[in-house]
């Protein structure tokens, strides 16, 4: 949700024919799959007690103690509840990712430390309130806007923490590594991320009966920004139409308040419905206030997978990127998948039921095995392929997901905050 723009470019008024143009030609640069970047968000815990609030401000002055910039070329940002999110340099490939990331965070966890901090383990803090306490006019405007639609907004902004992927959208071609088909690959392949890396079995407390309580979340919110785009033949147009249909969350201003109207689409602002002509600046804008679950910025950036206990972000990198990257690991996840297609809503049955649905279960192994086969092609060194194979065994070849771990810990303790996240490394190598 972070963001680096800052109003003040006056670039005139834009038509809606030009702004559908605008989107569809930037949301995807077409090239060979390979590049890759990854943003691992966590919760951020005292460790001396979990359910200790711990606002933005310290954890940023916990990291600020840092001597320079982080040593795999990282950059650390925070979300308004106190989520710390690092996000990765652009790296050539799955190896070179991991290993910049393995140093970005071990470095970002040794300052948490020094202050009495630690990450959290699952991806929905369901033991203390969610609070906003970064002050930013954006978060005040997304807090009024997610608030017509109930309270979830509130708990995704600042509760909530997920892994976000970003991989190549592909060639400008109709082949396996085309843009419009790694697209539909991508999207069919979402439900059984959910269910595979699900991590969130909480709220208020206790168990949900959701084993991904922050998808539920999502899927509670403004559904014109966080609902799927709908499938087309035409990646580009779908989004560029789904991006103008979308309600405007907030005007960006040199003023206090950034409130926009309500019920104002972006469509409608460019037909003149809006307090001022749009902008292509504007449109720039909106496009950052977007959060479907793959959100094409160029590079598609895969937004569904729960943030992930301890070192457990490293595997579900290595088996995501495999599984998109590798053409043999694509085309048997693509068969894997396709049963998923015929169960109700699969991406809540997912979010819900996650592998103990037998149809993602079954689909879950299918794409496990594709991808622990594949990664050796893509060059990944050997300790990432027994952690990758160390989570299979733990979770998927027993139909399990992260969030079952969560709830075994619960039965015997009662608290659903966990250890941290060097305790939870110790007990998942026992």
């Amino acid at each position: 949700m972070s963001s680096t723009w800052l109003p003040g470019r006056d670039m005139g008024p834009l038509s809606e024919s030009d702004a559908e143009v605008y989107v569809a030609s930037v949301c995807f640069k077409t090239g060979p799959p390979g590049a890759a970047g990854v943003e691992v968000e966590r919760l951020v815990h005292d460790v001396s007690d979990p359910r200790f609030p711990v606002p933005v401000a310290r954890v940023s002055d916990a990291v600020a103690a840092s001597a320079g910039p982080l040593p795999g070329g990282g950059v650390i940002s925070f979300e308004p509840g106190g989520q710390l999110e690092v996000s990765s340099a652009c790296a050539a490939g799955l190896p070179a990712l991991i290993a910049a990331t393995r140093a970005d965070l071990a470095a970002v966890e040794a300052l948490l430390a020094d202050r009495g901090l630690c990450f959290g383990t699952v991806a929905l803090d369901a033991g203390r309130p969610a609070v906003r306490t970064l002050d930013h006019p954006r978060y005040a405007a997304m807090e009024q806007h997610f608030d017509r639609f109930g309270p979830a907004g509130r708990t995704m902004m600042c509760s909530t923490a997920s892994l976000q992927l970003s991989l190549d959208a592909g060639f400008d071609n109709p082949g396996p590594t085309g843009a419009a088909q790694r697209w539909a690959r991508l999207h069919n392949l979402l439900p059984v991320l959910v269910a595979m890396f699900a991590n969130s079995p909480f709220l208020h407390g206790v168990p949900s009966g959701w084993h991904s309580s922050r998808q539920r979340i999502w899927l509670a919110m403004d559904p014109t920004r966080t609902a799927m785009v709908p499938p087309s033949a035409d990646p580009r147009l779908a989004w560029a139409r789904y991006a103008l249909d979308a309600l405007v969350l907030c005007i960006p201003s040199k003023e206090a308040g950034w409130e926009a109207p309500r019920g104002l689409t972006m469509r409608n602002w460019l037909r003149g419905e809006g307090p001022r002509p749009a902008t292509q600046d504007d449109l720039e804008y909106h496009l950052t206030t977007l959060f479907p679950p793959v959100r094409p910025r160029g590079f598609l950036e895969i937004r569904v997978i729960d943030a992930q206990a301890g070192t457990d972000w490293e595997p579900v990198t290595a088996l995501v990127t495999a599984l998109m990257d590798d053409e043999h690991a694509a085309d048997l996840a693509a068969e894997a998948c396709a049963p998923v297609a015929s169960l109700p809503d699969p991406i809540r049955t997912a979010a819900r039921h996650a592998l103990a649905d037998p149809v993602l279960a079954s689909a879950a192994l299918g794409c496990a095995e594709a991808a622990l086969l594949a990664l050796p092609r893509l060059g990944v060194d050997a300790a990432t392929r027994t952690r990758a194979e160390d989570f299979v065994d733990r979770h998927t070849a027993r139909g399990r997901c992260p969030a079952e771990e969560r709830l075994d810990r619960w039965q015997r303790t009662g608290s659903c905050f966990g250890p941290s996240q060097h305790e939870e490394d110790r007990e998942n190598a026992r």
